[in-house]
């Protein structure tokens, strides 16, 4: 038997990936390239309110694009950085985003959640850019799984940059607008549920 997972992105969101090099060379910018796949993917109905994207930190070329598709995939692991991380290191034909001296920063518009926290550490790459703190996704009722309460400190130790609260509010308004909306919040074992 063979089995195939299929994960479609939507088609705005492949345009960031087709249209030839994308540069952002300033952390800024790279930030607000993932709160605006983040708030893109509410206002398109595709998705969580949730973006990520991984750069080269010298250069400040995407690598990679993400957003939450969880509920249209139907996978409880397509959340916005698994996916950024995941086409990064197809597009870069490197599972170890460390591998050539730590060049690749994921960015993400919320703090990982406890599988994307694992997702981080075994990807490689050795700077984090986070936007929305835990207690911001929470507050809209999103479950973020049990994570160390030293879990920053950990990453850093093992040699990842790690910078929160970058354009906090903007990514907070992102994640207000879809719990306004009313968007499906999901958690393990009540999928779909509020």
């Amino acid at each position: 038997m063979s089995i195939q997972l299929k994960l479609t992105l939507p088609d705005w969101l492949s345009a960031y990936l087709e249209d030839g090099p994308r540069f952002y060379e300033t952390p800024a910018a790279r930030m607000s390239l993932a709160i605006e796949l983040a708030a893109r993917n509410v206002l398109a109905n595709t998705g969580g309110p949730f973006g990520a994207a991984v750069f080269d930190q010298r250069s400040g070329l995407l690598a990679g694009v993400g957003v939450n598709l969880v509920m249209a995939s139907g996978l409880s692991l397509a959340h916005a950085e698994m996916l950024a991380i995941s086409i990064a290191q197809q597009r870069l034909g490197q599972i170890n985003l460390g591998a050539d001296g730590g060049r690749w920063q994921l960015v993400s518009s919320a703090e990982p959640c406890s599988m994307c926290l694992g997702g981080i550490h075994w990807s490689g790459v050795k700077s984090v850019l986070l936007s929305a703190r835990d207690e911001d996704v929470r507050a809209i009722g999103f479950d973020e799984g049990n994570k160390p309460p030293n879990w920053e400190t950990a990453l850093q130790s093992m040699g990842v940059n790690v910078t929160r609260d970058m354009l906090r509010a903007e990514s907070c308004a992102v994640l207000q607008a879809y719990a306004q909306r009313g968007g499906i919040i999901y958690n393990a074992g009540k999928l779909g549920a509020r």
